[in-house]
């Protein structure tokens, strides 16, 4: 039962693995809805940060008034291996959500293991932009467990969800699924399986053609960004969307597309790919299309 603020957090507990931008987002969403948080990563580097970038989105989100007032935050633990999903934290394990690294075959090995160590009932999730589940499910005991989602970053500030039903995508595992978001206040869209689903599909290469723009010398990354707002409505202009999602993955979003679907517009233009292979992947490096000196993701 939720309480009175929508939160039905205690005795529950959340697994999430990968402590990267997405899989800390998805944790601080979880923690700050009152919600504990078993958190896994075995980047012992990336897993030391985790707490600190956890607590720094959940007050963030606080302060814009994004979480129900007067939640007690749940409880966050850290571990390095999926098989201290059992330990590592209090509470019946509600749910396992995989936000690795966007690439098939990354997610299949850790959600291979994940699938052999959780009771069964148990639904999995995998938190991917583009990688159809279909093809993560041949990796998993009980493909009837495994759905898709695609949160948005940051999490704990934008309400809606994608949801990704498979082929095989049991009706108790998307029932699960909605109610532990409804949990966390979010709206769920649940849309059939395909290469990038919907928001990707639409989005990433609109974003690669922004950047084609900004190639091609015919507008500055300044000026495509204040003309798309401006003119189209877009809230925060292509490349800076671009920059929050990380070029890295952005990249990695578009070869799967690519090469799942064949389309000459999803092939990672040339200043994209120069970007990332110079270590300017975004906010999170600190430079993209823009500078982000001193600010803290």
């Amino acid at each position: 039962m939720a309480d009175e603020n929508g939160v039905s957090g205690i005795g529950r507990r959340l697994a999430v693995l990968g402590a990267g931008v997405m899989g800390s987002g998805i944790a601080a969403l979880a923690v700050g809805h009152g919600i504990a948080v078993s958190l896994i990563d075995p980047d012992r580097h990336r897993l030391a940060e985790a707490p600190d970038a956890v607590d720094r989105q959940v007050r963030t989100a606080r302060l814009m008034g994004a979480l129900p007032d007067g939640a007690r935050p749940g409880a966050l633990v850290t571990g390095a291996s999926p098989r201290e999903l059992m330990t590592a934290g209090d509470g019946a394990l509600v749910a396992v959500i995989e936000a690795v690294t966007e690439d098939a075959d990354a997610k299949a090995e850790v959600l291979a293991e994940v699938s052999s160590l959780v009771t069964p009932g148990t639904p999995i999730v995998s938190n991917t932009s583009a990688i159809p589940i279909d093809e993560l499910a041949r990796a998993v005991a009980r493909p009837g467990e495994l759905v898709g989602t695609h949160f948005m970053n940051p999490p704990c500030l934008i309400r809606t969800v994608e949801i990704i039903r498979g082929t095989h995508t049991g009706e108790a595992t998307l029932d699960a699924l909605r109610a532990l978001l409804v949990d966390l206040r979010r709206e769920s869209v649940v849309v059939r399986d395909a290469p990038g689903f919907v928001t990707s599909r639409l989005l990433h290469p609109m974003l690669n053609d922004a950047v084609r723009v900004v190639a091609a010398g015919t507008a500055s990354a300044e000026s495509v960004d204040r003309l798309m707002q401006g003119c189209l409505g877009h809230p925060t202009g292509p490349l800076r969307t671009a920059d929050l999602i990380g070029l890295d993955n952005l990249v990695d979003s578009l070869w799967v597309l690519h090469r799942r679907t064949g389309d000459e517009g999803c092939r990672p233009c040339d200043l994209l790919l120069d970007m990332v292979g110079a270590g300017h992947l975004g906010r999170k490096s600190g430079r993209g299309f823009y500078e982000y000196e001193g600010e803290q993701v």
